[in-house]
């Protein structure tokens, strides 16, 4: 997924968040979901060869 895309992602569910009225059962169901996806072994791969890359890239360029 693209920074971009996830962080408007993100803002969106910010947004949600404090604009629900469904209260703090809607929250905790929101923050179980965000919280499976951080921890999917596939997102956690993905992060992981991200850091290699910036690091790559920072001595790079450094």
């Amino acid at each position: 997924m693209r920074p971009k895309t996830f962080f408007v992602l993100l803002a969106i569910a910010a947004a949600y968040v404090l604009g629900s009225r469904a209260g703090r059962e809607r929250y905790d169901q929101i923050v179980e979901s965000v919280t499976a996806f951080w921890n999917n072994p596939d997102v956690k791969k993905a992060r992981k060869q991200a850091k290699k890359q910036a690091e790559k890239a920072r001595k790079r360029y450094a």
